[in-house]
């Protein structure tokens, strides 16, 4: 049987997020065994310390969220900021405006200097590509960019676009992928099933704010935006 909190990044993004927010959603990763917490980039720093002693609980946080639209250098100093304050998992949103203009080659060099810089520290990269708001042969294109920067994950979703994870999103993920670049499905993820047929469909893991429901196999109600 698959321990589904181990495929779970336990997520609280929302701009209001509160310390005890934090440390509720820090203490939960420890009691169900999830993968990684995932917060706003200001309370990583909290978040490390209050995981301090658990050290197979990561913390993740996210960059240029949730729009991607940032200038490389505003990413590059959002990422070494994280870096700095203890971030074992980096999510960046790719720059979804270059992509739909046709910029590619903004979005290789983007990517290329913030995997650099993450892995120079011996963290992980997880890139957003808004699979949502993608056509089949963006995602296609989206998977032969960057599975050869060597990031570690491509990930569906920010959760604030329209459309979230999909497992016909994953399976074709999955599909132009190879099996070093691991998948991360989120957005709208808020019940067991569900969670199941994206693991089924490839994920490797799931960002989810209802996490503890999910666990439970009861159906959760996930925060709007995560």
């Amino acid at each position: 049987m698959i321990n589904i909190a181990s495929y779970i990044d336990h997520t609280i993004l929302k701009p209001t997020t509160t310390h005890i927010e934090i440390k509720k959603i820090c203490d939960e990763a420890i009691q169900y065994g999830f993968a990684a917490v995932c917060v706003p980039p200001p309370v990583v720093r909290l978040a490390k310390e209050i995981l301090a002693g658990h050290p197979e609980t990561k913390v993740a946080t996210v960059v240029g969220f949730p729009f991607g639209y940032s200038a490389i250098k505003a990413k590059l100093a959002e990422t070494e900021e994280a870096l700095s304050d203890g971030a074992d998992e980096v999510d960046v949103v790719i720059n979804l405006l270059a992509l739909k203009n046709g910029d590619w080659e903004l979005l290789e060099r983007e990517m290329k200097a913030i995997t650099e810089k993450v892995h120079a520290s011996g963290k992980l990269v997880k890139v957003i590509i808004e699979s949502g708001i993608l056509h089949d042969d963006e995602i296609i294109r989206c998977c032969a960019i960057y599975a050869p920067l060597g990031v570690d994950f491509l990930k569906t979703s920010t959760g604030y676009a329209e459309k979230g994870a999909t497992a016909e999103a994953v399976k074709l993920m999955r599909q132009h992928l190879p099996a070093s670049v691991r998948i991360k499905a989120s957005g709208g993820i808020r019940d067991y099933a569900f969670a199941m047929e994206l693991i089924g469909a490839g994920a490797d893991r799931l960002g989810c704010s209802g996490s503890v429901d999910i666990v439970k196999g009861s159906s959760g109600v996930g925060v709007p935006g995560l």
